[in-house]
């Protein structure tokens, strides 16, 4: 069975982005590119929210053309260029993207039936609201945080409060030369499977 992983940079202080959706903060290196290109080179798709799927959908088919890219760059942004992308998005307002198809909502059946079918793993990226829905229904298998070494002190969490603890398991961690340390987890009650 396909599994889900959620894949997020974070701040060590939990934030996602800054409070006006900075991003400025990110340590990228080599490592955290060779990661990204591995995940997704052995994934066989992508399921994303609606304004994440649009700012993607804007900028990797581009820059899988754009010579000026660094080739390690253009090689992610072909596999996600291709990829499937299942989008969920209440309003069908989508982004026209290949390969994309949309759904209305994070439906537990719907979610299980596409865990099920052929291919690689799913990757969520970004999709805040996405991901709290999955985390809410026990769909999401691995958590892969990159953290990285900065302090934010406001913007967007990964998670909202008000929602019971969820526990989870280390599988592994890898520092980068950069600071940034890749840590893959899945939640306890997943351990066993």
């Amino acid at each position: 069975m396909r599994k889900i992983i959620v894949s997020m940079w974070t701040t060590l202080d939990g934030f996602v982005a800054g409070p006006r959706d900075e991003m400025d903060w990110l340590q990228i290196d080599e490592q955290v590119l060779r990661y990204e290109r591995e995940l997704v080179e052995g994934s066989g798709g992508l399921l994303l929210g609606r304004i994440t799927h649009a700012d993607f959908a804007g900028h990797w088919p581009r820059a899988a053309q754009d010579r000026e890219e660094a080739e390690e760059v253009r090689r992610y942004a072909r596999r996600v260029d291709t990829m499937e992308k299942i989008v969920i998005s209440a309003s069908g307002s989508i982004a026209a993207w290949q390969n994309t198809r949309r759904h209305e909502r994070v439906d537990p059946d719907e979610i299980i039936e596409l865990k099920r079918g052929h291919g690689g793993d799913i990757v969520v990226y970004g999709s805040l609201g996405v991901i709290g829905s999955l985390v809410e229904l026990g769909l999401v298998d691995e958590f892969h945080l990159l953290v990285h070494p900065v302090f934010l002190r406001d913007g967007k969490a990964l998670f909202e409060g008000g929602r019971p603890p969820q526990r989870l398991e280390l599988i592994s961690a890898e520092p980068f030369t950069s600071g940034v340390v890749l840590m893959k987890y899945r939640p306890v009650d997943r351990a066993a499977s």
